[in-house]
């Protein structure tokens, strides 16, 4: 669900996070009518140093709840609002309710065009660290913690740069783990990745399941 016009924000297009979480997951996911947050009964702030507008994730959190569809898994918010989840918090990436399954993440930290970084493609960079965050917040949500033991999506990234040198598929032992929560063929998921990333031009990760494919097909 959008919170905000995502559109004219410089957010991520929508419909590819939806295409993106089809294939990752294996689960059918909908796009729901986005909210205009200026017309909801929310707390917001200006920073006291920044003075940058910021959105309380709690209230976020509690209208997501009574709007998750009853045939729903879990709700996922996104927005360019820069969120915060108490008065004592300089800011969060998201935040996210296990026992009433809904998140809100916020993808406004994660727009090189609002930091100065030189970028010559900063649409694909959105989507690459948007399509990561998207995948790392709702595995959590699948019942993923963080990985500690490879190279994966659910590494826990102290920084950016930390974040941006993370792959974006999952270890062997997290893979098992989202199967078993969720049940699909492995191949059969690599491949509807595959397409999706060879369409985006998600170069790096495209050769990397190629790989996989031919290790598992030749088996």
């Amino acid at each position: 669900m959008p919170l905000g016009d995502l559109d004219h924000s410089g957010g991520p297009p929508v419909a590819k996070l939806v295409e993106f979480s089809r294939a990752f997951f294996g689960v059918e996911t909908a796009m729901l009518p986005s909210l205009d947050l200026h017309q909801l009964p929310i707390m917001r702030r200006l920073h006291p140093t920044t003075h940058i507008p910021q959105t309380l994730t709690t209230d976020l959190l509690a209208i997501l709840k009574v709007r998750l569809p009853s045939d729903g898994y879990a709700l996922l918010g996104v927005t360019m609002e820069v969120l915060y989840p108490a008065n004592d918090w300089n800011y969060v990436f998201g935040q996210a309710s296990l026992q009433d399954r809904v998140g809100v993440y916020s993808f406004a930290r994660y727009d090189p065009r609002r930091f100065g970084a030189k970028c010559t493609d900063p649409e694909q960079v959105m989507l690459r660290r948007s399509s990561h965050i998207l995948a790392h917040e709702a595995g959590h949500m699948f019942g993923i913690a963080h990985c500690i033991w490879y190279q994966c999506l659910m590494n826990g990234p102290n920084h950016l740069d930390e974040f941006d040198g993370q792959p974006l598929h999952l270890c062997p032992v997290d893979l098992r783990k989202l199967q078993r929560s969720v049940g699909f063929e492995v191949a059969d998921r690599y491949r509807r990745l595959l397409t999706f990333y060879e369409r985006v031009g998600f170069a790096d990760e495209a050769d990397w399941l190629r790989s996989r494919l031919r290790l598992i097909e030749v088996k």
